[in-house]
């Protein structure tokens, strides 16, 4: 089947629901859920752009098994051509949420992608595996269908003395029965966010290694449909409050949501399986597949936009208030600058210094992604910091649009407005800044900036024992050793 349209996937959901609870009920329809409505709607909208008369043909490609178009993020890169396809792809979707869902479909898309080239690695102990993940992959690309995944077990404690297993091997997910059909699993894993999804993905995190004698029944990758029996997702509370797009312009758009996963006995068909009882591999997997080269292609991607959308905020902000001038404002407005020209030159190394890997797939450059997404990290949160600081109490003193049809909406007119701009708009405008940074919505993006790259103190770990230093060090050593 070709690419879905926005309405094809809303149907998707009707037909078969995940499996959500909200507020202590079961969502029966999530298309007609209060809180989840505007992220489902947006989420149709980025399907519709691959239909769309101007830019459609940005979004897809000719399927090579059925000649059908279908979403360009499946694409395998095999050139830097390609990955400039899939660029434009990428940002043509973030574009359309500014860059604050970050779990949009072409995350796991490309994730999935270089799973499947790397069929040989899946199956290298157990073939099977290896057909799994590509006929696994053809089926999603080829449906067009929406994934959501989670990758790290829930922990008793986060204390030094705990480890990232033996704490929780009672609640962790793990492997409770084999049987002809498949695999039976239980437990519970954190965080699947965009849960109004088809399919979720079970896989290893690559910061989250299982410790030397994990059990294998700890060890493994599958993936099966949202609605399947004893999966069950525990929602946050929403973000969404069901307010105009006036007050609070982003969180009645871009809520993706954010779940537990309880696995209660939840079977797992044996061609969903695609790695199971070897804690090696499962630990290997991400660099070895390079799934989260793929994956960080988009997440920076994704963050040029962010960067964007909050420098244009940033810059009207400062317009409407006349601070055009003051010398602090100008300090400011250059950190924002400095961020996302750090993050797009860093992309474009990536992208200029993309390499074929063993599995024939134009891999962007690691080194480069990795630096850009620890960057972003404090990056966010400053750009949070600096709006507040550019806005001050005029993100306080904000009404709400029935406000301006109410008693005081003269003395609303009169006392906002500014030289350059009414009151409706500079409330419009502020009111957009507010849910940027201040709101439940705006301060879930923080967070979720802060910790979505992975526990920096991990990550630097990596880091420190990937980046090859050893040249400059003998360089240095030689300099020493001169007369």
């Amino acid at each position: 089947m070709p690419a879905r349209t926005g309405a094809q996937y809303i149907q998707g959901l009707r037909e078969r629901p995940p499996n959500l609870y909200m507020s202590g009920k079961k969502v029966k329809d999530p298309t007609e859920q209060p809180g989840l409505q505007g992220g489902i709607n947006t989420m149709a909208r980025l399907y519709d752009l691959q239909h769309d008369p101007k830019v459609g043909k940005e979004m897809t490609y000719q399927s090579p098994t059925t000649g059908d178009q279908v979403g360009l993020s499946f694409l395998t890169p095999r050139t830097h051509e390609d990955l400039d396809l899939r660029h434009r792809m990428m940002h043509n979707w973030a574009r359309i949420t500014c860059g604050m869902m970050g779990r949009t479909p072409d995350f796991l898309n490309v994730s999935l992608m270089s799973m499947a080239a790397a069929g040989d690695y899946f199956g290298e102990n157990r073939p099977e595996f290896k057909k799994n993940i590509q006929d696994y992959y053809e089926m999603v690309r080829e449906q067009d269908l929406v994934l959501t995944h989670t990758l790290v077990n829930m922990q008793r404690s986060r204390s030094g003395a705990a480890t990232a297993l033996d704490d929780s091997l009672d609640v962790a997910l793990s492997v409770v029965k084999e049987t002809d059909e498949g695999i039976v699993v239980s437990g519970a894993r954190v965080l699947a966010t965009l849960p109004i999804a088809d399919e979720i993905a079970v896989y290893p995190a690559r910061s989250h290694r299982l410790p030397t004698g994990a059990p294998g029944r700890t060890s493994f990758a599958f993936a099966i449909p949202c609605d399947t029996p004893g999966l069950k997702f525990q929602c946050r509370e929403a973000f969404d409050l069901q307010r105009s797009s006036f007050d609070h312009p982003l969180g009645s758009r871009f809520e993706e949501m954010d779940a537990l996963a309880f696995f209660d006995n939840v079977l797992v068909p044996w061609e969903r399986v695609f790695l199971y009882d070897d804690p090696d591999m499962c630990n290997n997997m991400s660099l070895r597949t390079h799934q989260y080269l793929h994956s960080g292609h988009q997440v920076v991607t994704k963050n040029v936009v962010k960067c964007e959308f909050v420098l244009g905020l940033a810059n009207l902000m400062v317009k409407t208030l006349g601070l055009d001038d003051a010398p602090h404002v100008h300090g400011m407005m250059a950190e924002i600058i400095e961020n996302l020209e750090i993050t797009k030159a860093l992309l474009r190394a990536a992208e200029v210094d993309a390499e074929l890997d063993e599995w024939g797939v134009m891999c962007p450059g690691d080194m480069q992604l990795m630096v850009a997404r620890q960057m972003f990290i404090r990056m966010y949160p400053r750009m949070g910091e600096i709006l507040h600081l550019l806005g001050s109490s005029s993100l306080m003193a904000l009404p709400t649009e029935d406000d301006f049809g109410g008693e005081l909406a003269d003395d609303i007119s009169r006392y906002l407005e500014t030289d350059y701009m009414s009151a409706r708009d500079r409330v419009k405008l502020f009111r957009l800044a507010w849910d940027t940074c201040c709101s439940a919505f705006g301060s879930r993006q923080i967070l979720y900036e802060r910790f979505f790259q992975g526990d920096r103190n991990r990550n630097v770990v990596l880091m420190n024992t990937r980046y090859d230093k050893e040249p400059m060090s003998q360089w240095v050593q030689d300099f020493l050793e001169r007369e």
